[in-house]
């Protein structure tokens, strides 16, 4: 797989029995933009597209599972909130042979690890805890901890979020300690740990910094992690077959664990779950776990219809904002040529934007006996999931995949429609620059424009441009770079007039920027 994949409600009220509005209530009423439009598809034909590609994906998993020695494999993509596209291959269960499915259910480990910061994210927003609370507020044990330095900030919750707490690298280690009971995380505290890092510094990859944000669940909302992840997350995306425990699930859907050696298959014991279970203790199937992707997808573009899920659209975007990102120069895209990304980690998620443009929220999972991933692309409205039950093994060629997406259906991002002040503007710019109309000036020119270059000397430089390019002929479509900013190109004569714009941040904008450049 190419380096680019391997590397995203107010405080709580106090109502009195007074019937007028309380301060915080009259706060929490805001102004909406009334014609603001949010990006969109343009023909939109992504599942069609996606739905045709299947067979190439089915053949593509089986090639990968017979490669790999996986024993089963189960995947599934999404578009926005409908499951276009599911397939397995193989046996969830040697022994009994039964194959695996869309409705099998495998331990994605790892991929647990964003439940849990949608959790404190949800706290969060409910006003029960700060992210940033040390640590050491609901952990007291934290508190005797031996710094790395005199000079190392106090680990806090977003600390914890975003493995930056200075814990070091721990997956072998932390993965054989899911089923430890709580009071060993605590007494691990007490004892002491180990750092690689002072807080606040670099990111490192840490299990125990994931089972530690699960006891801080537990102290605040009062009931044990996997109660409250159940009831505040699974239950509203009606989860209703995603499981904590192996034995909870049915034995005609459990995947087993194996692992591949002396070219053979070897039974991995089935860990029950425990204080790491904030860190990788989930099982659901790919029909459930779809449920969440498309929650996931949902949080895009930003607008203002209905917004009722666990979390709010705005805080699944926190969840989908790097921290201490990288730019990884040897980085490669799906057909392995160099293409450089950057790459950082969110709260339970990995974000990267590659030289593309493509941003791409993800993580992987890793247990004995189990692999998994996801993959999902915001501005595309695309996501993706395989879980296999084979020791950390990737459980999908995702450049092959990728190739299949980004070159055969050639998925394109939303497109954001012109803003109505910035068609109203274009045209007026139009105007500007053949006549220089001193009353449509002062209508629409911001006053540091000419400030910052007088007007003598703007009209000069238009004015050549205008005698290179000759009579205009017509004026293209505005492209916005967002509500306030964009270009256009006027053809001439002689050739194409560029022109851009950005206006100010009054409440009626005015031009503060313009450039007018002649193409030939």
């Amino acid at each position: 797989m190419p380096r680019i994949f391997c590397y995203a409600l107010g405080m709580l009220l106090l109502i009195s029995c007074d019937s007028q509005p309380t301060e915080n209530q009259q706060k929490s009423v805001r102004n909406t933009s009334t014609s603001y439009r949010p990006p969109s598809f343009l023909n939109d034909d992504r599942a069609e597209k996606i739905k045709e590609i299947a067979p190439r994906i089915q053949q593509l998993i089986e090639e990968h599972a017979n490669s790999q020695h996986l024993p089963g494999v189960a995947y599934g993509i999404v578009v926005d909130n409908q499951l276009v596209v599911k397939g397995a291959t193989g046996v969830l269960d040697i022994e009994s042979n039964l194959p695996s499915t869309p409705k099998s259910a495998f331990r994605i480990a790892s991929m647990t690890k964003s439940f849990t910061a949608m959790a404190i994210i949800k706290l969060r927003d409910e006003g029960e805890l700060s992210l940033s609370d040390r640590a050491a507020k609901y952990i007291p044990e934290m508190a005797g901890l031996e710094y790395l330095t005199a000079d190392a900030p106090d680990i806090d919750i977003k600390n914890l979020l975003t493995m930056t707490a200075g814990f070091p690298e721990d997956n072998p280690w932390g993965d054989r300690q899911l089923n430890e009971p709580d009071q060993m995380l605590v007494d691990h505290m007490d004892g002491g740990v180990s750092f690689s890092n002072p807080p606040s510094y670099q990111f490192e990859y840490s299990n125990m910094g994931y089972a530690l944000l699960g006891k801080i669940i537990s102290e605040v909302s009062g009931m044990p992690y996997q109660q409250y992840i159940t009831q505040s997350i699974l239950q509203p995306l009606e989860m209703n077959e995603t499981y904590w425990e192996y034995d909870s699930v049915p034995t005609d859907q459990l995947a087993i664990g194996y692992r591949w050696e002396n070219e053979q298959w070897k039974l991995e014991p089935m860990l029950h779950d425990g204080s790491y279970g904030a860190m990788g203790g989930l099982i659901t199937s790919i029909e459930d776990f779809s449920k969440y992707v498309s929650f996931h997808l949902s949080a895009w573009p930003p607008r203002s219809d209905s917004d009722d899920g666990p979390v709010k659209r705005g805080s699944l975007r926190d969840m989908h904002t790097p921290h201490l990102s990288n730019l990884y120069t040897n980085a490669e895209d799906w057909n392995g040529d160099p293409c450089a990304a950057i790459s950082g980690y969110g709260f339970g998620l990995g974000i990267s934007k590659d030289c593309n443009g493509i941003v791409r929220v993800s993580h992987g999972g890793a247990l004995p006996g189990f692999g998994s991933n996801y993959s999902f692309f915001p501005e595309l409205g695309v996501g993706l999931m395989a879980f296999c039950n084979l020791t950390y093994t990737s459980p999908w060629p995702f450049s092959e995949i990728g190739k299949l997406l980004f070159e055969t259906v050639k998925l394109q991002p939303r497109e954001l429609p012109v803003s109505d002040i910035l068609i109203k503007r274009k045209d007026q710019v139009v105007q500007l620059i053949q006549n220089w109309d001193e009353q449509l000036e002062r209508e629409i020119i911001a006053e540091n424009f000419y400030l910052d270059k007088s007007r003598e000397q703007r009209m000069k430089e238009v004015k050549d441009v205008l005698d290179q390019a000759g009579a205009i002929v017509s004026t293209g479509e505005m492209e916005p770079r967002n509500q306030l900013r964009g270009s256009f190109k006027i053809q001439a004569e002689k050739g194409v007039i560029n022109v851009f714009f950005t206006l100010s941040p009054e409440k009626d904008p005015k031009i503060q920027r313009l450039s007018v450049n002649f193409e030939g």
